[in-house]
C-alpha cells in the first residue's frame, strides 16, 4: 500500500496548483460534478486553498465506506492517530523529510432519509499547518484516499 501511495504522489507535477488538480479531479471520468460536491456543513472551511483541501462525497454504505477510509488513513505513512469515533477521525500526517504536520481529518454525515439511511456523505479536510504552498501534498493525499476507497 505505501508504493501505491508514493507512486500516487510521484505520477502528479509539483507545479500544478491545488485549484488545478481539484478541477482536473471534477474532469475525470472516476468522478462527477453530481458525486463530488463543495462542502456546505460539516467540518471548517478552508481559509487558503494553496495548502489544504476540503471535499466532500456521497456514498452508498456509509458506515462501511467511513470505516475503510479510517482504515486507509490510519495506514498512511507516518500518520499518528489524534480522535477516533462513530462519526470523526482525525490524525496528523506529516511530510518526509523535515516532518512538517498536516492535519487530517475525516466526517461521516448521516442521510436524513427515512427511507434509505445507508446513504450519507463523507467530508475529508486535508491541511497544512505551516506555510503557504504545500506543493499539492494535501490535495494528493484525498485524491489517494478517495482512489484507494474506490478500489477496495
Amino acid at each position: 500500500m505505501v508504493e501505491n501511495f508514493y507512486k500516487v504522489l510521484l505520477s502528479y507535477n509539483y507545479l500544478y496548483s491545488p485549484l488545478t488538480l481539484y478541477e482536473e479531479l471534477v474532469r475525470t471520468s472516476k468522478y462527477s460534478s453530481k458525486k463530488m460536491v463543495l462542502p456546505t456543513q460539516g467540518l471548517a472551511q478552508i481559509t487558503n486553498p494553496l495548502n489544504s483541501v476540503l471535499i466532500e462525497k456521497k456514498l452508498e454504505s456509509i458506515d462501511q465506506k467511513f470505516d475503510q477510509l479510517v482504515s486507509l488513513a490510519e495506514g498512511l505513512p507516518r500518520t499518528e492517530v489524534i480522535e477516533s469515533g462513530k462519526t470523526y477521525w482525525r490524525g496528523i500526517c506529516r511530510s518526509l523529510f523535515f516532518r512538517f504536520p498536516d492535519d487530517l481529518e475525516i466526517l461521516k454525515l448521516e442521510g436524513r432519509s427515512f427511507v434509505n439511511r445507508s446513504k450519507g456523505i463523507i467530508q475529508i479536510r486535508s491541511a497544512a499547518r505551516f506555510g503557504q504552498s504545500d506543493l499539492g501534498v494535501n490535495f494528493r493525499r484525498v485524491k489517494y484516499l478517495f482512489n484507494q476507497l474506490e478500489n477496495l
